[in-house]
C-alpha cells in the first residue's frame, strides 16, 4: 500500500523558512520522480517543484525559483522542500506526490499517481 505522509508545515512571518518533509512506503522510491504541489483557497493544485530519478534533474515553478529547494533521500525514503523568503502568496496546502517509475514530464499534476494528505503553510504578513 503506498503512503505518502508530509509534515512540517505551520505558521511563519513573512520571511520566514519552512522545511517539509515527505515520507514515502509502498513503491521502490529511489525509481520514482517526487513534486511537491499547492493550492490555495479558491484556486487550483500549482506546480511547485519536483525531482527526477536522475540525479541533479530537478525542476523548480518560476514563482519559488531562487527561494524554495527540493531534494531527497533515497536512504530514508524521504523528499524534502526548503523554503526560504517566503511570502504571504506562498500560503496554501502542499502536497507530497510520486510519479510512475522512469517519469519524464514532471511539471504537471496529471503525471503523478500517488498523493499525501497535505500539509498547510500559511505566511503572514
Amino acid at each position: 500500500q503506498v503512503e505518502l505522509v508530509e509534515s512540517g508545515g505551520g505558521l511563519v512571518p513573512a520571511g520566514g523558512s519552512l522545511r517539509l518533509s515527505c515520507v514515502a512506503s509502498g513503491f521502490a522510491f529511489s525509481s520514482n520522480a517526487m513534486g511537491w504541489f499547492r493550492q490555495a483557497p479558491g484556486k487550483g493544485r500549482e506546480f511547485v517543484a519536483a525531482i527526477s530519478w536522475i540525479p541533479g534533474t530537478i525542476y523548480y515553478a518560476n514563482s519559488v525559483k531562487g527561494r524554495f529547494t527540493i531534494s531527497r533521500d533515497n536512504a530514508k525514503n524521504t523528499v524534502y522542500l526548503e523554503m526560504n523568503s517566503l511570502k504571504p502568496e506562498d500560503t496554501a496546502v502542499y502536497y507530497c506526490a510520486a510519479c510512475p517509475p522512469h517519469t519524464m514530464i514532471l511539471h504537471t499534476a496529471e503525471s503523478y499517481e500517488y498523493w499525501g494528505q497535505g500539509t498547510q503553510v500559511t505566511v503572514s504578513s
